[in-house]
């Protein structure tokens, strides 16, 4: 459970966990006992990892479709690593990737009340959209996770204008819309580009 809150919000494949356990826990591991253990944890809801959405794109960059790790409670992650309010404040790297956890579990807790579904875009670019929210007739939203301030809202901004420039909307529908989530804010707001710029605390299925 360290390792993969070590590598939570990440693709990374149970080879990857296998070293970060024989590299951080100081004792030998198969794959095998990586896939038997994350196996039990998914039966008991500890983890749940998000698959890849793959769209139709106008460019034929290789679309990979590893799932992203990820807890179901961002709290088992915060305790498998021992840490505190203080830790992640001074480890805002850490920080991010667990406020992403749990943008993801509030995400999928409203996708599953409209009978929705959430994954992830990465691209062999290394273009990544932290969540596609996907309903049953075709609509669907691209979501960058940020924990706040205009840099990193800028930068998700990009993001999304990046990959919504790559989709194929001849072939399938334009996102319904697109939005930055934030750890940070009183209020959302659209932007004159039409990004929505929202905080988790003001979310609403």
């Amino acid at each position: 459970m360290r390792s993969y809150a070590r590598l939570q919000a990440t693709q990374s494949a149970y080879s990857v966990i296998k070293a970060d356990i024989e590299a951080n826990e100081a004792r030998p591991c198969s794959v095998d006992t990586v896939v038997s253990y994350v196996s039990a944890l998914k039966k008991l809801f500890v983890i749940e990892d998000m698959p890849a959405w793959c769209p139709n794109l106008r460019c034929k960059t290789p679309i990979r479709t590893g799932d992203t790790r990820y807890f179901v409670d961002p709290s088992v992650a915060v305790a498998s690593l021992g840490l505190g309010p203080e830790d992640l404040m001074n480890d805002l790297k850490t920080y991010g990737l667990l406020f992403e956890t749990m943008a993801v579990r509030d995400l999928r807790v409203y996708m599953d009340a409209l009978s929705g579904s959430v994954a992830h875009y990465l691209d062999a670019s290394g273009l990544e959209c932290d969540a596609v929210l996907h309903l049953r007739n075709g609509r669907y939203a691209l979501v960058e996770v940020k924990i706040g301030g205009k840099e990193l809202i800028e930068k998700g901004v990009a993001t999304l204008n990046r990959l919504s420039a790559k989709i194929d909307d001849g072939k399938m529908k334009k996102p319904s819309f697109q939005m930055v989530l934030t750890a940070v804010g009183d209020f959302a707001y659209r932007r004159k580009d039409g990004i929505i710029v929202c905080p988790i605390g003001a979310l609403r299925p």
